[in-house]
């Protein structure tokens, strides 16, 4: 069973699991993630952090969402350590309820062309490739999608 609950991004559960996802994002495509994500992003009241747990209450995940426009959450800092199936998605399933509750019509991210999983992963689950925006336009190693909240 995995259990997804909004945390505290400063938690040392947090810290382990984005130092994990900074690693992997390294060994992928070469560029940790961390030059577009600040812990302060998240400090607004349309930000949250969440932490995936499995039974045994280990954190397995996390992920956030912090607001790019009055309705529109930005996706970051997804992370499945893959302990079990199922984590990456009952992360993006809470954190698109939390995005909808919070008054949010779509949610945006940004990916690396490289990161092939996560681009499918995405896609999945309904989003769509969109003009690269912010500090991802004119990359060509980023892409970027978007989902509509308003269907449901």
């Amino acid at each position: 069973m995995i259990t997804v609950e909004k945390a505290d991004p400063r938690s040392p559960d947090a810290r382990y699991l984005t130092e994990k996802l900074s690693a992997e994002l390294a060994f992928i495509t070469g560029d940790s993630g961390n030059s577009h994500f600040s812990l302060a992003s998240l400090e607004g009241k349309r930000a949250v952090w969440a932490v995936a747990r499995d039974s045994n209450g280990n954190a397995t995940g996390c992920g956030a969402i912090r607001p790019m426009a009055s309705d529109i959450a930005e996706l970051k800092r997804m992370y499945s350590d893959r302990s079990r199936p199922g984590i990456g998605q009952a992360l993006l399933t809470f954190l698109e309820a939390c995005s909808r509750e919070l008054g949010y019509r779509e949610i945006w991210l940004e990916t690396r062309r490289v990161n092939q999983k996560a681009v499918q992963f995405y896609e999945r689950n309904g989003y769509v490739r969109i003009e690269n925006y912010g500090p991802y336009v004119g990359r060509e190693e980023a892409v970027c999608l978007a989902k509509s909240l308003s269907a449901g």
